[in-house]
């Protein structure tokens, strides 16, 4: 793990997308940081140890979604497909696809697996897996803040975990999408997928992917923007971007980080200050977690 010394620093952006903003100070305390997300070894690791089966990897609760489809009440996970040409940016579902059998062990279904990638993160692993983890490990997951503070490596206000420029002297500094996405991908950054932890230069606390290869779990609750929901209000954050005659709607915590699938043309989130929503029983082909451990107070 890796000191992460804590301070105050300006968190989110008001130059990309509305749920960036406002723009902030935050206060953080030092931590221990993962310098890596939990690879598929170490979560191989966890699983033997403990027998642990992920949220993907049980068959749905059909009280839980009213109205699904039984063909769809089976262990499955959410891959990317490629598409073969442009389409509607518009309707995610011209890439995303829900495939039975599709787990962390099988990251494109069965038939797949992760032998020879077992330095690559771990993923299609819900919030309640990466919490798992995270208590087998005698660690925890990051707030949104911490986590934030932690990607900027020092760098307060930049626009990418290593300054300004998105390739600097032309070179790669994380796994992102290069070309049209989601057709052509241009490989410039030689991967197609998640690559081995540690591919592209740490920042500056010596951590490794905090940016692009795959998104990470943060412990909280996603809200349309940072400003806090009103107290005086009780509003509760897990149901103020939520649909409240939407019986089906699901908790969504906030996501870090961007991924291999973040691309100029589409999801430019691969910055410190992005941030997405993701609903607690989701898990996909390109989200992770890593893990810190917080000092006691009177130590940091």
């Amino acid at each position: 793990m890796v000191w992460i010394p804590g301070g105050t620093f300006r968190m989110g952006s008001e130059a990309h997308y509305p749920e960036e903003a406002p723009v902030h100070e935050a206060d953080v305390r030092g931590f221990w940081m993962d310098e890596h997300p939990v690879t598929n070894l170490d979560f191989l690791r966890f699983v033997k140890a403990t027998g642990y089966e992920t949220f993907c990897q049980r068959a749905p609760d059909a009280s839980q979604y009213p109205g699904a489809k039984p063909e769809m009440l089976v262990p499955g996970s959410v891959i990317f497909r490629r598409s073969s040409g442009p389409v509607d940016l518009g309707n995610p579902y011209n890439w995303w696809d829900w495939l039975p059998g599709a787990d962390w062990q099988h990251p494109e279904g069965p038939g797949s697996s992760i032998a020879g990638r077992e330095r690559h993160p771990v993923v299609h692993v819900a919030f309640t897996d990466a919490e798992a983890y995270a208590q087998w490990a005698s660690k925890e997951l990051a707030t949104e803040a911490e986590w934030e503070f932690a990607a900027r490596g020092g760098l307060d206000g930049a626009e990418f975990a290593w300054g300004d420029e998105m390739m600097p002297k032309n070179k790669p500094m994380a796994n992102t999408w290069q070309g049209e996405f989601p057709h052509e991908n241009l490989l410039v950054d030689g991967f197609e997928g998640t690559s081995p932890v540690g591919s592209f230069p740490a920042n500056g606390y010596g951590l490794v992917d905090m940016i692009g290869n795959v998104w990470e779990w943060t412990t909280d609750w996603y809200t349309a923007t940072h400003e806090a929901a009103s107290p005086c209000c009780g509003a509760d954050p897990r149901t103020e971007s939520i649909d409240p005659n939407d019986p089906s709607a699901i908790p969504r915590k906030v996501m870090k980080g961007g991924s291999h699938l973040c691309a100029p043309n589409y999801c430019r989130r691969y910055r410190p200050a992005a941030r997405m929503a993701q609903a607690v029983d989701t898990s996909t082909c390109h989200l992770g977690f890593r893990c810190i451990s917080r000092v006691p107070t009177s130590d940091a």
